[in-house]
C-alpha cells in the first residue's frame, strides 16, 4: 500500500495502490482500446434518473474477453496493465497463432508466464478447464454461469471462489459472497486468485478524489425539506417519523428482500451469503 504525507486533512489517512511495483509499465494495445461515452446519470432532458451519479475522468474501454474459445492453444502474458473500468488488473496475452486478448489477471502470473485453456490442462493458476475436472479446494475465478456463456462469477479484485465438492454432472462452488450453489461440470473457469488484493484496503481520503472516480455527493433524508425525503422537515433536528427508514420514494429501506422468489436459479442456490440480522 502507498501512504501519502499528511500536507493536508485531507491527504492524512489517505492511501493508494503502488502500481509501479505492481504494472509492467506498458501503454494499452490500441487495437483493442476505443472511447466509450459513459452515463453521468441523466436523460437526454438533462434530468437526473441516478443519483449520485456524475462527472469524475475520462476512461477508455478495454477489450477485455472473458470467453473461452481459444482451446489447445499455449499463451503467454505480455504485460499486466491498470484498467479503469475494473478493480483487478488486465494481461494482455498472446497465442501461440499470434492472436492478443486482454483478459483478468491471476495473482499469481507475471510477464513471461505461459498457460493455457485446455480440458487437459492442468490444475495450476492461470489455466482455464472445465469445473468438474477442477480438484476440491482449488481457487477459481471467471466461473461460467451457463456453458459456454463466458465467465459471469467471482470477477473482482483479489476473489476467488473454490471448488467445495465434485458430483456427476455438477460441482458445489462457494462463491466470495460465502454462497455456496451448483454449477455445471462442464462450465468453464480459470484457476487461481484476482490480482489487486490490496484495492479492498484503499482510503479514499477526500471527496474530490470521490468526484473523480464519477461519484456526487449523498445528501441525508433528514437535512432535506418534507417535500423531497420522508424524513425531511420538522423545526431543528427532528426524528425521521416513520416506523422504518425509507428512501426518497418511501419504499421501506433495510431489512428487504429483493430478489425474485421464483428466479430460475433459485434451485442451484444450496445456501445463501451471509447476511446481517436486524436489531
Amino acid at each position: 500500500m502507498k501512504v501519502f504525507k499528511p500536507t493536508s486533512p485531507g491527504r492524512r489517512g489517505m492511501t493508494g495502490i503502488n502500481f509501479r511495483e505492481l504494472l509492467s509499465g506498458d501503454r494499452p494495445y490500441k487495437p483493442l482500446v476505443k472511447g466509450v461515452k459513459r452515463g453521468f446519470g441523466r436523460n437526454n432532458d438533462g434530468r437526473i434518473t441516478t443519483r449520485h451519479k456524475g462527472s469524475g475522468a475520462k476512461r477508455k474501454s478495454r477489450d477485455v474477453s472473458f470467453d473461452y474459445l481459444k482451446k489447445d492453444i499455449p499463451a503467454r502474458v505480455e504485460t499486466i496493465e491498470y484498467d479503469p473500468n475494473r478493480t483487478s488488473f488486465i494481461s494482455l496475452v498472446v497465442f501461440n497463432d499470434g492472436a492478443r486478448q486482454y483478459r483478468l489477471a491471476p495473482r499469481e502470473l507475471k510477464v513471461g508466464d505461459e498457460f493455457t485453456l485446455s480440458e487437459t490442462a492442468k490444475a495450476v493458476p492461470g489455466n482455464a478447464l472445465p469445473i468438474g475436472k477442477i480438484p476440491a479446494g482449488v481457487p477459481i475465478f471467471n466461473i461460467e454461469f451457463q456453458v459456454g456463456g463466458g465467465g459471469k462469477l467471482a470477477r473482482s479484485a483479489g476473489e476467488s471462489a473454490e471448488v467445495i465438492a465434485q458430483e456427476e454432472e455438477r460441482t458445489l462452488v462457494k462463491l466470495p459472497s460465502k454462497e455456496t450453489r451448483y454449477v455445471s461440470s462442464r462450465a468453464w473457469a480459470t484457476v487461481g486468485s484476482l490480482s489487486c488484493e490490496e484495492y479492498r484496503f484503499v482510503t479514499i481520503g477526500k471527496a474530490g478524489r470521490h468526484r473523480h472516480m464519477g461519484v456526487r455527493p449523498t445528501v441525508r433524508g433528514a437535512a432535506m425539506n418534507a417535500v423531497d425525503h420522508p424524513h425531511g422537515g420538522g423545526e431543528g433536528k427532528a426524528p425521521q417519523g416513520t416506523k422504518r427508514p425509507k428512501n426518497k420514494w418511501g419504499k421501506i429501506r433495510y431489512g428487504v428482500k429483493t430478489r425474485k422468489a421464483k428466479k430460475y436459479s433459485n434451485k442451484f442456490i444450496v445456501s445463501t451469503r451471509k447476511q446481517a440480522k436486524r436489531k
